[in-house]
């Protein structure tokens, strides 16, 4: 069999099984890296022996891979925008500053200390496992439901580490191999991030005037939008390589960062074509790097690789991850799940793979500790913290609640809207395509099925969906929908929108909540002509403020006047009625209040909102 052949065969089974990893775990909910990287050792010389270095080349394999991460780096920059970056910017900030630094010397001492290895070959280990990144972070995300602030918290730290931590890596190996001065580790670390920074600008600002102001076929627009995007990832990420070794990373994050954040037309579009792009590259690229992978270098590191692996994740993941979220919005689970989650990926792994193939011929101790440990680190975080993500965030009670909207239309949309700006998290469900594609655009999380499948509502995460909306404009489907949200899936709080009245007492006699939509309109009108004040505050378009009715868990608040909880809540919020057994009350100031007691507030802000929300929710 000609090598050509071969290669071609290598190729054709990677992409298969890097595809078939992806169903499973979709099939399953459970993040793919994992089955990516078992693919990779069963096809490799460990293996099967179907995907060897030599098929590659040095060359060949160093382009693919770095074209490879390059296109998964600037995917994961394009969708970090301002507005997710201050969802948890405080947090976001700390990790890649703080925890960043703790996992640099961390992790370098561990070596050190472990396998008493040289100072530049263990500090170019901790500069490599400083990353964790979006390959690993993002599918994890997209099957494990956490609040916003912790997801966007986690994909910050993943893509600004993988940049810092692929440019120190390589400043760093300069030092190792060249044995200078250790400011030439500065020097060429900052020197990579300014090309890298200074082309990204270019490269992503030159694709976004493009694409706003040069005028595109209006048949060939969006195809031509997506191949524009790619391009400019690519372009970035080679031109900053060709002038510095390893600044095409910190380029092509940065042109993902510039054209993530422009107005550029049919982004939906783009965001979904390069969603697809990067599942297969990484898929291929996973297995490839596992594939490549010799248990000898995990084998000769002994049980002194268990022990840098235990010192990593305890040890240094888990006490940089607090201090870099002392003084944030999250909760103590929300920071324990931080810190126990944070898997390596693509780049330590590509990295030193190749770092490897040029130390080994003169330094192979120095290669097997780098290839060892790195790739124990992977696999260890990979497989355990990855595979238990979900169950982590269950077992630490850090999953929220969602409302569960089904219909996309004006009222499903207008509805997600509000929850949205009070920071609860909304789902959409709708059987129509177009309906479905535009609450997209908008930025709302939809589910494309049929309702009153229930195959589509446990796709939607009904199970814990705090409150189901049935608002679609079939009285029919809102029933059937209702009925298997309360019977089916246990869900307490079912309201459905009635559009015939005739149509009430149906809801009413499956103990469901109905909205008559003739009512709700004359209410309305007697609202602005009786309240014209409240009405005008309730509806205002721009969502300044709302009423809250909130149940009291707060152990500190219980046992409080209505006084005293009224200095504790962040200004703005006002008490206005409790409801305790079923009796509602309007409070004096010196009414103490139960554990279980429901608050109504009203918040003149929406942060004054989930303030609120979220102090008299705390246990």
């Amino acid at each position: 069999m000609s090598a050509a052949t071969s290669l071609i065969g290598a190729v054709v089974l990677v992409a298969g099984l890097g595809v078939t990893a992806q169903l499973v775990a979709d099939r399953l909910q459970v993040p793919s890296v994992a089955f990516l990287l078992v693919a990779g050792v069963i096809v490799g010389p460990e293996g099967l022996g179907v995907v060897r270095p030599e098929l590659f080349g040095e060359a060949g394999l160093q382009a693919i891979v770095g074209l490879s991460v390059g296109i998964i780096v600037f995917e994961g920059a394009f969708h970090l925008t301002a507005e997710r970056v201050k969802e948890a910017s405080r947090e976001a900030l700390g990790l890649v500053t703080v925890g960043a630094l703790v996992a640099l010397v961390g992790t370098t001492l561990a070596v050190r200390l472990v396998f008493g290895s040289a100072w530049p070959v263990a500090l170019l280990v901790g500069s490599l496992l400083v990353a964790t990144g979006p390959t690993v972070i993002t599918p994890i995300m997209q099957v494990v439901p956490v609040r916003d602030r912790v997801a966007a918290a986690l994909e910050t730290e993943g893509i600004i580490n993988d940049v810092i931590a692929a440019i120190l890596a390589v400043a760093t190996f300069e030092f190792v191999t060249t044995a200078a001065s250790p400011l030439v580790v500065v020097e060429a670390f900052v020197a990579r991030l300014a090309v890298g920074v200074g082309v990204g600008l270019a490269v992503g600002g030159l694709a976004a005037v493009l694409l706003t102001r040069l005028s595109l076929s209006r048949d060939n627009a969006p195809q031509n939008a997506r191949l524009v995007v790619l391009t400019a990832a690519l372009v970035a990420f080679a031109v900053a390589n060709t002038w510095l070794t390893e600044a095409g990373i910190a380029a092509a994050a940065t042109a993902g960062l510039v054209l993530g954040n422009a107005d550029i037309p049919h982004e939906d579009v783009v965001a979904e074509f390069k969603g697809g792009v990067t599942v297969f590259v990484l898929s291929f690229v996973f297995v490839v790097l596992a594939a490549l992978l010799s248990i000898d270098d995990l084998r000769a590191l002994g049980i002194g690789g268990l022990l840098v692996v235990v010192a990593i994740v305890a040890l240094v993941r888990l006490p940089g991850a607090f201090l870099s979220t002392i003084g944030g919005s999250m909760t103590r689970n929300e920071r324990l799940f931080v810190g126990l989650v944070g898997p390596r990926g693509i780049v330590p792994a590509s990295v030193a793979t190749l770092f490897a193939i040029e130390l080994r011929p003169t330094n192979p101790e120095a290669a097997t500790v780098l290839v060892g440990t790195v790739f124990s680190v992977i696999f260890a975080t990979v497989m355990f913290q990855a595979s238990l993500a979900r169950h982590l965030a269950q077992a630490l009670d850090i999953v929220p609640t969602t409302t569960l909207i089904v219909g996309a239309g004006r009222v499903g949309t207008e509805l997600a809207d509000r929850f949205e700006a009070r920071g609860e998290e909304a789902v959409l469900v709708d059987r129509d395509s177009d309906a479905v594609e535009q609450a997209r655009a908008e930025g709302h999380r939809v589910v494309h099925g049929d309702a009153t499948d229930t195959a589509t509502l446990d796709a939607a995460d009904a199970d814990r969906a705090g409150v189901v909306v049935a608002a679609t404009a079939d009285d029919d489907v809102n029933l059937l929908v209702a009925q298997l949200a309360a019977t089916r899936f246990d869900v307490e709080n079912v309201v459905a929108r009635a559009n015939q009245p005739d149509n009430l007492a149906a809801f009413e006699d499956l103990d469901i909540e109905p909205i008559s939509a003739g009512f709700a309109v004359a209410d309305a009108i007697d609202d602005a002509i009786e309240r014209p004040a409240l009405s005008h505050w309730l509806a205002d378009a721009s969502g300044t403020g709302d009423v809250l009715e909130v149940e009291l868990r707060n152990d500190a608040l219980v046992g409080q006047s209505v006084n005293r909880v009224a200095d504790a809540l962040p200004d703005g919020s006002l008490v206005a009625m409790v409801s305790r057994d079923g009796e509602d009350r309007v409070p004096d100031g010196e009414f103490t209040l139960d554990k279980g007691d429901h608050l109504t507030l009203i918040c003149e802000t929406n942060d004054a909102m989930r303030a609120a929300r979220e102090l008299c929710q705390a246990e």
